[in-house]
């Protein structure tokens, strides 16, 4: 188990500004001390002939053709719409008198 010393965590709060009480620098003890005690694990199994890796599964971007299809003429999309005006939709405002 590695050694992180309560004065570490201490120090590391001043430095960080961040207020601890006795209570929270004794648990952020035992948590840093389980962080660096499995970082450490991980370290040995690392050897040189496995790759590092961001994810476990290979990450590719899937791309397609951008073609113009088929798509609904103006009077078309208005033809659904309660109200219109203009050859555009036609709301009521939601905003107040302040726009």
């Amino acid at each position: 188990m590695s050694e992180i010393s309560a004065e570490q965590v201490a120090h590391l709060a001043h430095l960080a500004r961040i207020e601890l009480s006795p209570e929270e620098i004794e648990s952020l003890t035992a948590e840093l001390g389980s962080i660096v005690d499995n970082v450490a694990k991980v370290t040995e199994v690392a050897t040189p002939d496995v790759p590092a890796t961001s994810h476990p599964i290979p990450l590719v971007n899937v791309f397609r053709p951008d073609v113009v299809g088929e798509t609904l003429t103006q009077e078309q999309a208005l033809r659904g719409a309660p109200e219109h005006a203009e050859g555009r939709f036609k709301v009521s405002a939601i905003l107040g008198e302040e726009q």
